[in-house]
């Protein structure tokens, strides 16, 4: 008990101090808060060896910097991976048809657009989708066929606009 009391104190009278160090190191809040989130759960973790440092608050501050330098490194790293795998290959252009499908799923609700998606597009039977989406069976056929009615009326152009503001089938 008097490590967590320590550790709740260490933390109030450090934490909006850390967190302002690292947010002008970072130049994010967002991600000055997550890194600093990070560090704290590790000084947590290891408070005995922690609050032995000179400074555990200087400890937090450069576990907080090693933690949002990390993950930027890695970001950097899938772009750059990314860019490798993608240097040469053609990609192919979106047809029409594509796009319309897309903006029609936007327009059903979510579970229905996701039955429809894993049925349709990945091709998974009406049981794989209850056990993925851990519904009944019955559920996944039912908004399958509303999702299908939802998308028939997008598609047909019942009042259907295009983001370029045309009605489809008119």
């Amino acid at each position: 008990m008097r490590d967590a009391e320590e550790f709740d104190a260490f933390y109030a009278s450090s934490a909006q101090r850390v967190l302002g160090q690292v947010y002008a190191m970072l130049g994010s809040r967002t991600e000055a808060e997550d890194a600093v989130a990070e560090a704290y759960a590790r000084a947590w973790s290891r408070w005995s060896t922690v609050r032995e440092c000179d400074s555990p608050e200087a400890w937090v501050r450069k576990v907080a910097y090693r933690v949002a330098v990390s993950a930027w490194r890695k970001a950097v790293n899938r772009v750059r991976a990314h860019r490798r795998e993608a240097t040469g290959q053609e990609v192919e252009p979106v047809s029409v048809d594509h796009v319309v499908l897309v903006d029609a799923l936007r327009h059903i609700p979510t579970e229905q657009r996701r039955a429809i998606v894993l049925h349709h597009l990945v091709g998974l039977s009406v049981a794989e989708i209850a056990a993925e989406t851990r519904a009944n069976p019955n559920t996944v056929k039912t908004r399958l066929a509303r999702g299908r009615q939802g998308l028939a009326r997008y598609l047909t152009g019942d009042g259907h606009q295009t983001t370029a503001g045309r009605s489809h089938g008119a």
